[in-house]
């Protein structure tokens, strides 16, 4: 399904670098590449092999030198895009790379749109939608854990899992409606309960699933997560522990941090999108004050809030105004100073908060470990670590697990009725449907093209 025109788009990030690319994708892919690329001993690209890389230089129009360059020529289908494919491989120039992309264009080629090259690859086979979706998740990961968790999507883990359930719901539609089209035989109740039986595990394995989307949202987006405390507890000590450098300023003096300090830090795998706040406290600066409402507002935001009290201190008014921001909130209250005597009552602390309690010290290397542990803890809530990109990771997919999950559920609801097979088959049809959208086999274009545009060009 190679499509009639021929697309280009630079391949390579903005700015400076060691090598810049410039992708065409197309039927006349190399003819287009062949106008401006010189190869060098004269080489024509229309003699090259499957997948050739030749030395060369880029020229315009009247002869003057662009860029040298490496040309690679990928032929169909052996490409990305099961098209024919050209890769200009160029000096990482701002300036040059425009330049050979606007010649691209001169001799016949289009801009790519946002994730042309990657919708090209799936309307023509090569990925499904789910792995063709996972392409940005691995250029977008953020941690070890979230790479792991995409490339197990790109390389199909996921949707093998899809797959396997539309076969199960294919294989007993095929076997209920050859029942219906026999209706001088009846229904067996055995059928019925055999098929209620299939349906139920088929609805577990969906809900397992979706399950799972807590978890993958947040290796592949990262947690936003608030420090918050009043002045002095050792909110910008505990940023500096987390990231293993001195990011944020640490005084004695109330007050030093006025305004929000924004990291992201690898827990165990897991992208923590961490944000330091202001001290909370009454104060008559005027600028403090800013941020001490930029405080309040990022404990309402975030999806965990590190609440900080100073193990060293009793329990002040700024504290229990603290407590009560928490109310209805995901966090966990974390003792500071652990290493200094103990004077907060953190038997008091912990009946009025309600929530988990650790202490730590970030004084030592393995001070905040105790910190590390919890956070894991409520971000897998109990799943397994990670399985072979079993985790789903936005939101589109989620939904349609859970409304292919609410089919089966409207079709063992129809069974326990006593309601005719027809009716079951509707509902089983339905789910069929919206697991087709996940891999793109029952997907309309108006869909491709809003999945897509979330792309970068070039890719």
């Amino acid at each position: 399904m190679q499509q009639a025109d021929t697309i280009s788009a630079i391949a390579t990030a903005a700015g400076e670098g060691g090598v810049g690319i410039v992708r065409l994708s197309g039927a006349s892919a190399i003819e287009t590449a062949s106008r401006m690329f010189c190869a060098a001993g004269g080489r024509k690209l229309a003699d090259a092999g499957a997948r050739d890389l030749l030395y060369g230089t880029v020229v315009r129009e009247d002869g003057r030198l662009v860029d040298e360059a490496l040309c690679l020529v990928m032929r169909a289908p052996h490409s990305y895009t099961k098209e024919d494919v050209v890769e200009l491989q160029c000096h990482g120039g701002f300036v040059s790379l425009r330049e050979v992309l606007a010649l691209t264009y001169r001799h016949g080629a289009r801009a790519a749109e946002r994730g042309e090259f990657t919708k090209r690859a799936f309307l023509n086979g090569r990925l499904d939608l789910a792995e063709a979706q996972a392409v940005m998740d691995v250029v977008q990961a953020k941690t070890e854990k979230g790479l792991e968790m995409a490339a197990g999507h790109l390389a199909g883990h996921f949707s093998e899992r899809i797959r396997s359930m539309r076969e199960d719901i294919l294989a007993l539609l095929a076997h209920l409606e050859a029942v219906i089209d026999f209706p001088e035989e009846g229904v067996d109740e055995i059928v019925v309960e055999e098929a209620r039986e299939k349906v139920s595990a088929l609805h577990a394995s969906l809900r397992r699933i979706v399950q799972t989307a807590h978890t993958g949202r947040i290796l592949r987006d990262g947690l936003e997560t608030a420090i918050v405390g009043k002045p002095n507890v050792g909110k910008s000590s505990l940023l500096n522990a987390l990231l293993r450098e001195d990011r944020a300023i640490v005084t004695d003096v109330p007050g030093t941090t006025r305004d929000t300090i924004e990291e992201y830090v690898d827990i165990g795998g897991v992208p923590l999108r961490i944000i330091d706040t202001a001290g909370i406290r009454a104060t008559e600066d005027a600028v403090e004050r800013i941020g001490v409402e930029k405080a309040r507002a990022h404990v309402k935001s975030a999806a965990l809030v590190l609440a900080l009290f100073d193990g060293s201190r009793p329990l002040e008014v700024e504290d229990e105004e603290i407590l009560a921001l928490l109310e209805g909130k995901d966090a966990l209250i974390i003792v500071t100073k652990s290493d200094l005597p103990r004077v907060l009552d953190t038997e008091r602390l912990q009946n009025l908060a309600h929530l988990p309690l650790i202490e730590i010290t970030t004084k030592e290397e393995e001070g905040i470990s105790p910190l590390a542990a919890a956070i894991l803890e409520k971000v897998y809530d109990g799943e397994e670590r990670l399985g072979e990109g079993s985790f789903v990771a936005d939101l589109r997919t989620k939904n349609l697990l859970e409304a292919a999950a609410d089919h089966l559920t409207a079709a063992i609801s129809t069974m326990d009725q006593g309601l005719g097979l027809d009716f079951i088959s509707i509902d089983l049809r339905s789910s069929l449907e919206k697991l087709g959208e996940i891999t793109g086999e029952t997907v309309g274009d108006d869909v491709l093209d809003e999945i897509f545009s979330r792309f970068c060009v070039g890719k």
